[in-house]
């Protein structure tokens, strides 16, 4: 009987992380074949300008460009104390005896078994982790941009706009995985209350997350150089 209950478990959940995985493939192929389609593609080419503005006229634009950076990891910060808080909530139900952890609704479609009810709070749990792991890593990066962007150019320093940006697009990559984990993690929440709100949130996501990934131009034929097209190697 409770595996009949689990048909629904184990067919809408993982066609839900499909759905979300065959996405981000597809996105993943348009910005390294079609940057200047993607909000992705366009912003980390123009990073790579911003870097290199920057650390021209360094003397007049310091300021500006360690406030910018403080923002960035201003925006991280937040992300990653509300992953961490997540998982700290969820690691407290766990290993408490509340009665959380049961269904709240016997009419709950799925299964209602503790093993069920265990691995939906691990799966949510570990993906929270992930998260806060990829957006403490964004900082780190960031952080280490801050420093390097105000250093004195010179023809013998190590220390290039090309090497500054590399660091600055890690950080960013970071930073967007981190996101995209929890956004991820938020239809899972939903499977608390059954799989089948699980399969429709991550349907639903498909569309808002095109909206937001996306941009629509007028000469969309166009081809970036090498040097952006090197942004996303």
């Amino acid at each position: 009987m409770e595996w009949k209950k689990c048909y629904l478990d184990v067919i809408l959940v993982p066609l839900a992380f499909l759905i979300s995985i065959g996405y981000h493939f597809w996105l993943w192929y348009a910005v390294r074949t079609h940057p200047h389609t993607t909000i992705i593609g366009i912003n980390a080419s123009g990073r790579r300008n911003w870097v290199a503005a920057m650390m021209k006229d360094n003397e007049k634009k310091n300021i500006l460009a360690v406030q910018s950076l403080r923002n960035a990891i201003m925006g991280s910060s937040l992300m990653a104390t509300t992953s961490v808080l997540l998982c700290t909530g969820l690691a407290a139900v766990i290993s408490s005896t509340y009665s959380g952890k049961k269904p709240l609704d016997d009419t709950v479609y799925g299964a209602h078994g503790e093993f069920m009810v265990a691995l939906k709070y691990v799966t949510l749990l570990t993906m929270f982790l992930f998260s806060f792991f990829c957006h403490s890593l964004s900082i780190r990066f960031i952080n280490q941009v801050n420093i390097l962007i105000n250093t004195p150019q010179d023809s013998m320093s190590l220390v290039t706009p090309e090497y500054v940006n590399e660091i600055l697009q890690k950080g960013f990559i970071l930073n967007t995985v981190g996101n995209r984990l929890f956004y991820a993690a938020l239809p899972l929440l939903l499977w608390i209350f059954g799989p089948v709100l699980v399969f429709l949130c991550s349907l639903a996501m498909v569309p808002v997350l095109y909206n937001l990934d996306f941009v629509v131009t007028s000469s969309g034929k166009g081809k970036m150089d090498a040097n952006e097209n090197r942004d996303f190697v």
